[in-house]
C-alpha cells in the first residue's frame, strides 16, 4: 500500500505562483512513477505532469513552460511548481503513484483556485 498526502493548495491571483507537495509513505519502494492530475468542476480528471523514478518528465500541453514537476527522493516527496497561473488552472489537484504492477494510488486532492 502507498499513502499520498497533498499540501500547498489555496487561492492565488492570476499570474502568480503556487507549489504543491505530495508526500508518499508506505510501500514506496514499489513506486515506478508519480504524477499530478487535476479535475475542474464539470470536467473529467486530466493529466498535468508525471515523473518516473529515473527523472523523466511528461507534461500536458496546457501547462508546458509554466509548471514544473520534481521529486526529492530523500523526502519521498513530489512537487508541482505552478507559475503564471490562470483561472483555467482552477481545479482540484490530485497526486498519483503507479507501482511496478500497474496499481494506481491517489491522494485526497488539493484545491487550487486562481482569481482573475
Amino acid at each position: 500500500q502507498v499513502q499520498l498526502v497533498e499540501s500547498g493548495g489555496g487561492l492565488v491571483q492570476a499570474g502568480g505562483s503556487l507549489r504543491l507537495s505530495c508526500a508518499a509513505s508506505g510501500s514506496i519502494f514499489s513506486i515506478a512513477a508519480m504524477g499530478w492530475y487535476r479535475q475542474a468542476p464539470g470536467k473529467q480528471r486530466e493529466l498535468v505532469a508525471t515523473i518516473t523514478n529515473g527523472g523523466s518528465t511528461n507534461y500536458a500541453d496546457s501547462v508546458k513552460g509554466r509548471f514544473t514537476i520534481s521529486r526529492d527522493n530523500a523526502k519521498n516527496t513530489v512537487y508541482l511548481q505552478m507559475n503564471s497561473v490562470s483561472p483555467e488552472d482552477t481545479a482540484v489537484y490530485y497526486c498519483n503513484a503507479d507501482n511496478f504492477r500497474g496499481r494506481n494510488y491517489w491522494g485526497q486532492g488539493a484545491q487550487v483556485t486562481v482569481s482573475s
